[in-house]
């Protein structure tokens, strides 16, 4: 018989799930920012060399969730257009819920909730499963090969323009062009390739001098030179 759970009872089913997974766990939630036990948890699955799959779809990942995910062998992350489901599978139970797998959602959101058994509700939980794994099939795997990212407290504009640096969005005002056709000129250039919903720098980007910063108040940007050609 499901279960209906509040948010308090939806992260300690989700731990109970983790923590008691064998064979594989499949997490499906738009925005991803793991708090530090529910990174235990899944650290122990990896260690244990069982089958974590992660689709996400409405924000970039953070630096520091990279950089944590590229050192698990056995998780893998994948980006799905539009997806707004949330919903945690193992094999003997199913979440559907309306919490991300994110901390802020899991300490200051009001979420709801409903916990299917497999071996109760094996039609429903199978249905849980199916569509689990259809999100799967047509969301692309994000390759976490990016360079390891060292974070800023926060972004200083003055500091970039003494460096002869521009961010994409001031270099493309500079140009007369909105940000998102000078991302596009990049891409055509060759200085930036995109990966899901995430802008990697490329080899030729950082020849031409590109750089990567992130920050904590802004989030991801690149700097450019001023004099770049694009």
């Amino acid at each position: 018989m499901s279960r209906f759970l509040n948010t308090s009872a939806t992260n300690y089913y989700l731990e109970e799930m983790i923590k008691r997974t064998h064979e594989r766990f499949i997490a499906v939630s738009p925005f991803l920012k793991f708090n530090e036990r529910i990174k235990e948890l899944l650290t122990d699955l990896d260690r244990m060399k069982i089958d974590v799959r992660i689709v996400y779809g409405k924000s970039e990942l953070a630096p520091a969730e990279i950089n944590w995910l590229k050192t698990l062998e056995f998780v893998r992350t994948s980006f799905c257009q539009n997806l707004h489901a949330k919903c945690y599978v193992n094999e003997w139970g199913a979440i559907v819920t309306s919490m991300n797998l994110y901390e802020f959602s899991q300490v200051n959101n009001n979420e709801m909730g409903i916990y299917v058994q497999r071996d109760e509700e094996p039609a429903l939980y199978q249905e849980i499963f199916d569509e689990a794994q259809r999100l799967i099939r047509i969301s692309d795997q994000v390759r976490l090969s990016a360079d390891t990212v060292v974070e800023t407290e926060q972004f200083d504009a003055s500091a970039a323009s003494s460096f002869d640096k521009l961010t994409t969005s001031k270099l493309a005002k500079a140009r007369g062009a909105t940000t998102v056709e000078l991302t596009a000129r990049l891409i055509e250039r060759g200085l930036l390739e995109k990966n899901g919903s995430q802008y990697k720098l490329t080899a030729k980007g950082k020849a031409a001098g590109g750089e990567f910063r992130y920050s904590k108040q802004h989030g991801p940007y690149f700097l450019w030179p001023k004099d770049l050609e694009v």
